[in-house]
């Protein structure tokens, strides 16, 4: 007789999923002790699916999984946390498909990732509390803050951490004065080394000095942090080439929510 099939226990986040076959579905999930897997829910497109409800986008489940040749096949899903509010508008769905999709696009197959797998689920709970609040028409941080915090732990995380803190031409400290940023090599220079650059922009003290605090602090020093709009978009400017120059490709999340903010716009 064959072997029973072997099974496994693993906490997830759906990153992403697409139908497969009639009735099926191959879900992308980020784990802690495995890195990002594709395991397949069988029938989860039925109505009479129990799996269905606990398998939807950006749920942080507990799984149930069956080692089989192609794909590991989801056999139990029960919901940890659901983040249910950050589900009731299109700007909070949008902020946790940019989430997911980052750590998707920064992350490989069966590398253990314990650090980024808590950094996610931080940010979700955290983008969470900021919809239920927004709901309640209570106070909140600003949302863009945390999306910048993660962007630079996960780019720190993932190997690529941008250097803010020595010149990338000489190694010595950076002063308190006008620097220039190279996006391309993800770090910056002084005005000796990088004044006649052609592929460096002026970075001003003020914008490098929060780059600096949001990627050395937790979350917990940054969450109540008040700063100037105008250097708010700077950074998210800044970050968002860098995370392209990296990747080399455009972020479907990244469309998504630039058509919203378009849309609130006008």
């Amino acid at each position: 007789m064959p072997d029973r099939q072997r099974t496994y226990r693993t906490q997830a986040v759906i990153l992403r999923r697409r139908d497969y076959q009639d009735a099926d579905r191959v879900l992308t999930v980020f784990t802690p002790g495995a890195g990002k897997q594709e395991l397949i829910a069988k029938g989860i497109r039925k109505t009479s699916s129990r799996k269905a409800g606990h398998l939807e986008l950006f749920t942080h489940a507990s799984l149930l999984v069956a080692q089989a040749r192609t794909w590991d096949i989801v056999t139990e899903a029960v919901t940890v946390e659901s983040f249910r509010y950050l589900r009731e508008n299109l700007d909070d769905i949008g902020r946790a498909a940019y989430l997911c999709e980052l750590i998707d696009s920064f992350t490989e197959a069966d590398d253990e990732s314990q650090p980024l797998w808590e950094l996610l689920l931080l940010a979700l709970r955290e983008l969470d509390q900021h919809a239920e609040a927004a709901a309640k028409s209570e106070s909140a941080f600003d949302v863009s803050l945390l999306l910048r915090w993660f962007e630079l732990h996960l780019l720190g995380l993932s190997g690529f951490q941008p250097q803010f803190y020595t010149c990338l031409g000489s190694g010595e400290e950076l002063q308190e004065e006008t620097n220039y940023l190279s996006i391309g090599e993800s770090g910056v220079f002084s005005p000796q080394f990088g004044k006649h650059r052609a592929d460096v922009e002026p970075l001003e003290p003020d914008v490098l000095k929060v780059l600096r605090f949001l990627q050395r602090s937790r979350w917990g020093d940054v969450r109540g942090l008040s700063m100037r709009p105008l250097n708010l978009l700077k950074i998210e400017n800044i970050l968002h080439r860098m995370v392209l120059s990296i990747l080399e490709r455009q972020l479907k999340s990244v469309d998504f929510l630039r058509k919203l903010n378009y849309l609130a716009a006008g």
